[in-house]
């Protein structure tokens, strides 16, 4: 079934910040790998102090949903820790954990390799996607990393998970029969398979730009027999919510905006 348009009933998405970002929250070692936490903040009734809300956390405060951001080719981009955060922190009434790992060990693809409009470049961006960003490898990498977090995190009692152009397609692998998550969301996905749409058995959030396929895309949705919300940003390019996301540009700071209030509702229904 889909869904249209964004409601802000329940979280007020802040304005982006274009230029230099400051990301809150921290980073943990997970036995070697990089993971970026976000945890959602609440203001302390006496001291109005701002507090990391940490899963074992007695009372309403305590956060028992977590969010796991796959980004995409670039790394830990500011424009995707910014999405993060706004994951984390919008909600007034809504508590998420949100863990970003560091799939590629702190060696994304160099931006200057994008885009890929000579033979080097062909063949550098070849070579990552065959190696460090082998999907079905890091896909297969994802269960283990969920439980390392759960048992890190215990009172995490339900996943969603984001997964930004190439993570888009992790998130398609790993939301098959035994998936982890509760609910997944795909933004500018890459490598777009109606195939992969078939044995998905969670609720899922698409949201393409313009330069996905359209016709993978409707093929995709038509192809899901899950609850969705499937929408195209049309006058938006691959990569606005993370690594391309020109926040400089008044019309992609507000899809921006809009696309992460959209995904904000999707998991306030389905997570």
């Amino acid at each position: 079934m889909a869904q249209q348009g964004h409601s802000a009933a329940c979280c007020t998405v802040p304005p982006a910040v274009a230029g230099e970002y400051k990301p809150k929250g921290d980073y943990i070692d997970l036995d070697g790998m990089k993971v970026c936490k976000r945890c959602r903040s609440f203001t302390h009734p006496r001291t109005s102090l701002r507090h990391c809300i940490q899963p074992d956390v007695t009372g309403p405060s305590a956060a028992t949903s977590a969010i796991f951001i796959i980004y995409d080719i670039f790394g830990y981009s500011s424009q995707a820790l910014q999405g993060a955060d706004i994951l984390a922190y919008a909600c007034q009434n809504k508590q998420y954990q949100v863990f970003v790992p560091d799939f590629f060990y702190g060696k994304p693809l160099p931006p200057s390799v994008f885009p890929p409009d000579t033979d080097e470049k062909k063949k550098a961006m070849g070579d990552f996607f065959g190696g460090p960003a082998a999907p079905p490898a890091n896909a297969a990498k994802v269960p283990e990393l969920v439980k390392k977090l759960g048992d890190k995190y215990s009172g995490v009692k339900k996943w969603g998970s984001v997964g930004m152009c190439w993570g888009g397609k992790i998130v398609s692998l790993t939301s098959q029969s035994g998936t982890p998550w509760t609910a997944a969301a795909e933004v500018h996905p890459a490598m777009v398979n109606p195939d992969d749409a078939k044995g998905i058995t969670v609720p899922i959030a698409i949201l393409a730009s313009k330069d996905e396929n359209a016709e993978d895309v409707e093929n995709f949705k038509k192809s899901l027999s899950v609850e969705n919300h499937v929408e195209t940003f049309g006058d938006q390019v691959h990569g606005w919510m993370a690594a391309r996301g020109d926040l400089n540009n008044e019309r992609v700071k507000k899809e921006y905006e809009r696309g992460y209030g959209v995904l904000l509702d999707f998991f306030d229904k389905y997570l």
